[in-house]
């Protein structure tokens, strides 16, 4: 693996954001273009793919530090993200929603339990063909990424500190989350751009979706007007004014719960992050319901999908494509239990015939968790990204119990003694 630590060209992160910003004006310049070489290339390879995968080469190569910068943590997934959050939200047809109807539910349940027998599968099968890759403390660090499959970070680091896993299998797993679960990521935004082409191959009943999308369409095209400074003014006063609420609220929240609530830290009501998406996602709801709806005539859930592409971009900061060829075994174990997800949603996606949306969205929702979910589900159309986020934050109540179940079970099946 590359030290990125030591070689990178860039350090400096106001320079990173600079290349990042550089770098999305380009990709979305480029993808304007109605004719000639661009419109060919774009109608293969989604805007939205070079985004994340581009800066994945910024770091690959060594000209920044992805690892280290400050971009995406706490800039991008602890402002960016929130107030991304609540732009979005405040804009969504809640009722449309909720007419998407149970189907979506089971997705996500069907999800989080693939992903639990995915790691039994995986473990098994390496165990019979390559049983070094799985010997030593490798279950508990199985454990710890099936908290972040399930739920996220938080529910990752809950699994090291309960099995105690050990910090060098502990980066490994994290160099599997980052290289299987991110690329799967990439897939599924891929995917999005022919999402109406494979409905119509599974015969899926899409039309809670499209009735969505053509209600916040509608919406949007009776509100809309060329934004003053004052619109502008509010949609950044209100996002970010409610980021800052969030975090003030978050501190002391979590805290209360960590330490009144004995149950808290099974379902990560501990961690500050979760009360900072949480508050975001329901305040962007009930905003809804009142006149600032009516900023989305003026931009809001664009400058909110603004903020969502600085974070796929600093997500993609993270990913060094060459670091999992140090490890090639445990990413073949990371394929095999990731492949074992894809297949058991998808036969149950087939099965109730759902749209491929629910399909992403249900996988996304656990495997990228809260942060990434928003991502893919705004791929579709920015107005399902609020979909995204409620599922991905339901993901950080049910990852550290599931992950658990899933550490005592690989536990057992390695012979391995409770710590």
């Amino acid at each position: 693996m590359p030290d990125t630590a030591r070689t990178a060209l860039i350090s400096n992160d106001i320079v990173v954001l600079g290349l990042i910003a550089a770098t999305l004006g380009l990709v979305f310049w480029t993808s304007s273009k109605q004719a000639g070489f661009w419109k060919k290339f774009y109608t293969f390879v989604p805007a939205l793919l070079l985004c994340y995968f581009i800066p994945g080469i910024y770091n690959t190569i060594g000209l920044v530090d992805g690892q280290n910068t400050k971009l995406y943590n706490p800039v991008a997934s602890r402002v960016l993200l929130p107030a991304a959050l609540v732009l979005l939200t405040l804009t969504i047809d809640l009722k449309g929603v909720l007419r998407l109807g149970p189907k979506l539910l089971v997705m996500y349940a069907v999800s989080s339990l693939s992903v639990m027998l995915g790691a039994i599968v995986a473990f098994v099968a390496m165990r019979a063909f390559h049983p070094e890759t799985v010997s030593g403390d490798t279950w508990g660090g199985m454990a710890a990424l099936a908290g972040s499959w399930i739920g996220g970070g938080a529910n990752m680091l809950a699994m090291k500190e309960i099995f105690q896993v050990d910090a060098t299998t502990f980066g490994q797993f994290a160099v599997v989350d980052v290289g299987v679960g991110y690329v799967w990521m990439a897939v599924l935004i891929f995917l999005a751009s022919r999402a109406k082409q494979i409905d119509e191959r599974s015969g899926a009943d899409t039309r809670g979706i499209e009735e969505l999308k053509q209600r916040i369409e509608s919406f949007q095209a009776q509100h809309q007007r060329v934004a003053s400074l004052t619109d502008l003014a509010m949609i950044v006063g209100i996002a970010f004014g409610v980021v800052g609420l969030a975090h003030a609220i978050a501190g002391p929240l979590s805290a209360w719960f960590a330490g009144n609530v004995s149950w808290a830290r099974t379902v990560s009501l501990h961690e500050p992050f979760f009360w900072v998406v949480a508050v975001s996602t329901f305040a962007g709801l009930a905003l809804s319901f009142t006149r600032a709806r009516e900023l989305e005539g003026a931009g809001a859930s664009k400058i909110g999908s603004l903020l969502l592409y600085f974070l796929i971009a600093c997500i993609g900061l993270q990913m060094d494509i060459l670091a999992l060829l140090d490890k090639p075994w445990l990413f073949a174990l990371g394929l095999i239990w990731i492949s074992v997800h894809i297949l058991i949603l998808w036969g149950v996606g087939r099965l109730l015939r759902v749209p491929f949306f629910y399909f992403a969205i249900g996988s996304q929702s656990n495997i990228g968790g809260p942060a990434s979910a928003p991502v893919v589900a705004s791929a579709f159309h920015p107005s399902l990204a609020p979909v995204g986020a409620l599922l991905g934050t339901l993901g950080y109540a049910t990852g550290t119990g599931l992950a658990y179940v899933v550490g005592i079970t690989l536990r057992s099946l390695a012979g391995a003694s409770p710590a």
